[in-house]
């Protein structure tokens, strides 16, 4: 199917998550699921701040001048943006965000692909990090989720093993 002429060059840019600590996101963005701070801005006025954080390919670097990181930063697809509203880090009557996979449902997940889902959980249970799902829980095999520290969760899948998947439901049919 051919784009549309008018939205020939639209990309899906971002995904905005509002966070606690930036702290804690931006370690478990960039030290347990491998992403690059691409930038971050500050909005004193407002009281808030914004981390773009995506994956870069080996030949990507972050351009240093602002007006090429601008462009590099909104061109691209798939960047996460993460929120902080100033304060929340350190108010302890802060209930936090809603990660959307309690009622009311709303907000379910992100996706990461991964080469092997097996060897990132190893990772991930390395870590420390949370799971909902383990690769073999449940009756869908092969994927798990986990969660970021403000509880949203990620799955963690594999192209190989989405399509095996597929093909035994479409054969099923």
């Amino acid at each position: 199917m051919m784009a549309d002429a008018a939205t020939r060059e639209y990309r899906f840019n971002q995904t905005m998550l509002r966070v606690r600590d930036p702290q804690a996101s931006l370690a478990f963005y960039r030290d347990v699921m491998g992403m690059a701070l691409l930038q971050k801005l500050d909005f004193e006025e407002m009281r808030f701040s914004l981390y773009f954080l995506a994956y870069l390919k080996d030949s990507e670097s972050i351009p240093t001048d602002p007006e090429e990181r601008a462009d590099f930063i909104f061109r691209r697809e798939t960047t996460l943006e993460l929120t902080h509203n100033w304060g929340t880090e350190s108010d302890p009557d802060f209930p936090g965000y809603h990660h959307g996979n309690a009622d009311p449902r709303g907000f379910g997940h992100l996706g990461i692909s991964v080469p092997d889902v097996d060897a990132a959980c190893a990772r991930f249970e390395e870590l420390g990090v949370n799971f909902v799902k383990r690769p073999n829980d449940g009756r869908m095999k092969g994927i798990a989720f986990i969660t970021d520290p403000d509880g949203y969760w990620i799955e963690i899948l594999s192209a190989r093993g989405m399509a095996a998947t597929i093909a035994a439901q479409e054969a099923g049919k």
